[in-house]
């Protein structure tokens, strides 16, 4: 058996301990593993007419090669956002180019040259761990008959069908930490903090973080904001508190009333924009609106820099084994999940089936803009 394994889209937490449980379990088994590297970016760069240059694109992978990236961030096998079923001309190896015609709007797919590189390569099985749109990919992979297992990892926690994703624990501490770090530039200055946190679409990561951090006010994607009732509330917070100041967090997501989300830069090769500057934005109109400065805060990717903690390790290699033990017993075409509190799998095409956001009338109070978490009895641990 020969398994192939990559990580695709943002780097969160836990990839490397992943990476390590599904090459231990797999050697155990007298198994092969094959890393990509650079996601789905190093297969689609691989030419099997040419195999000269194709080792900068793999990475064999055993007990030593794995016996201490846990103890790291990110992922040795590196990532992009490379999607091989909507690539730009300009953007294929030489030798592609000029291979496929474009659809309609310009994308080329180049579906039949990633499975080709995996039939030449002998890949039995591939292990793709990544978000929305690594597994989008690995879901269309899965329909053209490609035998493959699915890892959710994101620290938005936004992968529908499973409760947890690798990288959302470790983003969450890392938020509560900096957000309370913060708290003492903005009381000795007596302002307001703006904290912007990653998320994307979902107020998950800043729904967590302000209740753990018990912020004062806390802006999510779900949810539209009025500027000038905003003001009022954090300027009343920022009277009430005995040191003079106001913490609000802000997911990247948010937007106001009648208003956008705030996006910048070129599309990915998803079609997506990176997000971010509401906090910029929010801060400027809280001082004209209360006359109080503000101290505004991207936490970026700082929310997942660094090693995992234990419970992103815990999971990262319960995802691991549960691959391969899976792969072990004939099984194939689904996606590793946690589902009440519990490990299980469903099948690899669930994620692009439905939307995974903020339960706002549960978890969210619309018009005090803070977490509402009025009832946990037989809630699994993250409210989810």
């Amino acid at each position: 058996m020969r398994i192939g394994i990559l990580t695709g889209g943002g780097d969160v937490p836990g990839l490397n301990p992943c990476i390590k449980a599904v090459t231990r379990r797999a050697v155990e088994r007298g198994w092969e593993v094959i890393g990509f590297r650079r996601g789905w970016a190093g297969p689609l760069n691989i030419n099997p007419d040419e195999p000269e240059g194709n080792e900068q694109y793999l990475m064999r992978l055993d007990s030593e090669a794995v016996r201490t990236i846990d103890r790291t961030g990110g992922t040795v096998l590196h990532t992009s956002r490379t999607n091989p079923q909507s690539m730009k001309e300009e953007s294929l190896p030489e030798f592609l180019k000029g291979r496929f015609a474009p659809s309609a709007d310009g994308s080329i797919d180049c579906t039949p040259h990633i499975t080709r590189v995996l039939e030449h390569l002998g890949i039995d099985v591939m292990v793709t761990i990544g978000g929305d749109g690594t597994l989008s990919f690995s879901a269309h992979l899965h329909r053209q008959g490609v035998k493959l297992v699915a890892i959710p990892k994101t620290m938005d926690n936004d992968v529908f069908g499973t409760d947890y994703c690798i990288g959302f624990s470790t983003a969450v501490t890392r938020s509560v930490d900096y957000i309370n770090g913060l708290r003492t530039s903005t009381g000795s200055h007596e302002r307001i903090a703006v904290v912007e946190l990653f998320g994307r679409h979902s107020g998950e990561t800043a729904l967590v973080a302000s209740y753990l951090a018990d912020v004062d006010r806390a802006l999510i994607a779900e949810v539209p904001f009025d500027i000038e009732h905003l003001a009022e509330l954090i300027a009343a917070d920022r009277m009430d508190n005995p040191a003079r100041y106001a913490m609000l967090v802000i997911s990247e997501g948010a937007k106001m009333e009648g208003g956008t989300i705030i996006t910048h830069g070129e599309m990915d090769d998803y079609g997506r924009r990176r997000l971010g500057g509401i906090g910029q934005m929010v801060g400027g109109e809280l001082t004209r609106l209360t006359g109080v400065d503000t101290i505004t805060q991207q936490l970026g990717y700082l929310m997942r820099a660094g090693a995992p903690d234990a419970l992103d390790q815990m999971v990262a290699k319960g995802f691991g084994t549960l691959a391969v033990q899976e792969i072990a017993e004939g099984r194939t075409g689904f996606m590793t999940a946690v589902q009440d509190g519990n490990y299980t799998t469903v099948p690899a095409d669930t994620c692009v089936t439905g939307r995974k956001r903020v339960d706002v009338e549960a978890f969210y109070d619309t018009s005090a803009y803070r977490p509402r978490i009025a009832q946990v009895k037989g809630m699994p641990m993250f409210l989810y």
